[in-house]
């Protein structure tokens, strides 16, 4: 049986929001069988739970956020895209502020925490949401699409017409049956300009980025002196990105994602656009893992210890 996964342990990390510039503390908890992912505002009397849900996505211009009546946690595709690519259904994830913490802005330091705290299997099957047939969103020349597929392969071009980003690739494919997320996709940092930082700051919003956590660029040039850590961190940003927002579900997807200048916004609204057909997707779980396709089994890192 392929078998949802939880943490062994509890685990903390503190960083700075992104936007609020504010300091952050973040626990991840095990959670049981069929939990999800549940944030929670701690720092609210009384605390709020706020589980992955497409349909509670906020502030999609600038990351994904979720709310419940008045509380809002923004910021976190990170830590859903490391929970996603370790395969980790069910955790509790507390945070005392409005906002993750935004670490290296990759999903590398999630990673890291999740492993440092240990995987373990739990006595149930894990859900897949696998796609029937095809559906996408469009908006201009920006579109999205998920289609049928026996595992989860991404592809993703971007168009930014900055001299520093032309001189990487622009495009991106991403089988999980042949690729590792963790050596793969999870160091990809966020990115962005210091035209647009500064308008955001004016506007209360980047308060916390830095060269520490952001690849930053001028009109000509990336402005970190250790520059990339991929060839194609621009769009495998994208990629981890995507990977984040689709996990906001509450199952892995079996699914071909393709996307052209997509972002948070149309990445949420494929999910709306898939789950309101229910022709178009199915729950299944696999018994045996032989009877899963090597990319379904393959999916996830393995569980060590």
């Amino acid at each position: 049986m392929i078998k949802q996964r939880t943490l062994k342990s509890t685990i903390s990390a503190t960083g700075v929001g992104l936007h609020g510039g504010r300091k952050v503390t973040m626990v991840l908890r095990p959670a049981a069988p069929d939990t999800g992912v549940v944030f929670h505002r701690v720092d609210l009397d009384p605390p709020v739970d706020l589980p992955a849900d497409p349909y509670s996505v906020v502030d999609t211009r600038l990351c994904s956020g979720l709310q419940q009546g008045e509380a809002k946690v923004g910021t976190v595709e990170h830590l859903m895209s490391a929970l996603a690519g370790l395969g980790v259904d069910n955790v509790h994830v507390d945070v005392d502020a409005a906002e993750l913490p935004i670490l290296d802005g990759s999903a590398g330091p999630f990673v890291f925490l999740i492993q440092s705290a240990g995987l373990e299997e739990q006595a149930a099957p894990k859900r897949f949401l696998r796609v029937k047939k095809a559906v996408e969103y469009r908006e201009d020349d920006k579109w999205v699409r998920l289609e049928p597929y026996d595992g989860f392969k991404l592809d993703f071009s971007i168009v930014f017409n900055h001299p520093a980003i032309n001189r990487t690739k622009t495009d991106a494919t991403v089988d999980f049956a042949d690729l590792s997320y963790v050596q793969d996709v999870s160091r990809a940092r966020t990115f962005g300009f210091v035209q647009d930082v500064e308008f955001m700051r004016s506007n209360g919003l980047a308060l916390g980025g830095s060269l520490d956590n952001a690849i930053v660029m001028d009109e000509y040039r990336i402005l970190n002196s250790d520059g990339l850590r991929y060839n194609d961190e621009f769009v495998k940003h994208k990629v981890l990105d995507a990977i984040g927002d689709l996990y906001l579900a509450g199952k892995p997807l079996l699914a071909a994602y393709s996307a052209h200048k997509s972002g948070h916004a149309l990445n949420n609204q494929v999910l709306r656009v898939l789950l309101e057909d229910e022709s178009a997707w199915e729950v299944v779980t696999f018994d045996d893992h032989t009877q899963a396709a090597p990319s379904v089994a393959g999916m996830f890192e393995p569980v060590l210890g």
